[in-house]
């Protein structure tokens, strides 16, 4: 069988990619198909990554590690005081399963979601922006939720998730007005229920349309998809990948 090369537009070959939450997840799955489409990968994360770095270089391509809490401005700073990056997959995110009327902590709660899935891709995505423009350019791949369209899935979604994944869609419109003129392209995919470590317990499979919950690689792809050449002229969009479960505008 021949094999097929990679088609030009789909190629990282050459490029340097970041990937957020890498150490499980969309993260992770993410920074293996990028790998596989020839980038060198930067995975990021709080939590241990050596399973992910060795998947990757198994793959036979190159990746370098950058432990810290996306939390800390000077860490967000580190990450592109070195490199160039070419892309940046953001995938790292919280959601806290606890009813949010039963939650002691509530307002805690609030704020620590908000301080991770609003104020940190805002920041990353900012410093990015201007990492990239003063080097030709370059794309990023926010993580919404089909959650920020609708209000979740099933009324056990928690209010905080949704709204901060609300905000993130906004966030991806105004960054991509501010960015788009300066060659960086700023997009997002808005996942329907995924199985991740963070979904675990979610028995929500049965009430959607295809019967079962996303895998991590089938939002791997589309991310993947808006990091590469061929998303060329794609600035603003939000891209429903939910199977089914949400479908308007």
């Amino acid at each position: 069988m021949t094999a097929i090369p990679l088609p030009a537009a789909l190629s990282m070959v050459g490029k340097t990619a970041l990937v957020t939450g890498a150490a499980s997840g969309i993260g992770r799955a993410t920074a293996l198909v990028l790998a596989e489409l020839g980038a060198r990968v930067v995975i990021c994360d709080r939590s241990p990554m050596d399973e992910t770095r060795d998947a990757i270089e198994a793959r036979g391509a190159v990746c370098s590690m950058a432990h810290g809490d996306l939390t800390e401005d000077e860490f967000i700073a580190s990450l592109f005081a070195g490199e160039q990056i070419h892309a940046l997959a953001h995938c790292a995110g919280i959601l806290v399963g606890r009813p949010w009327q039963e939650d002691t902590a509530w307002h805690e709660r609030f704020h620590r979601v908000m301080d991770v899935n609003v104020r940190v891709p805002l920041q990353l995505a900012a410093a990015a922006i201007d990492h990239m423009a003063d080097r030709g350019g370059g794309h990023i791949a926010l993580v919404g939720s089909v959650a920020g369209k609708t209000g979740g899935t099933s009324v056990s979604t928690p209010p905080d998730y949704a709204a901060s994944k609300g905000a993130v869609h906004t966030l991806v419109k105004w960054l991509s007005r501010n960015a788009v003129g300066r060659g960086v392209l700023v997009n997002a995919v808005a996942p329907g229920p995924v199985e991740t470590p963070m979904t675990r317990g979610f028995n929500l499979g049965p009430t959607l349309p295809m019967g079962r919950i996303g895998r991590a690689e089938e939002l791997a792809w589309p991310i993947a998809f808006l990091c590469t050449p061929a998303a060329s002229y794609l600035s603003g969009a939000i891209l429903d990948v939910n199977g089914g479960a949400f479908v308007g505008p």
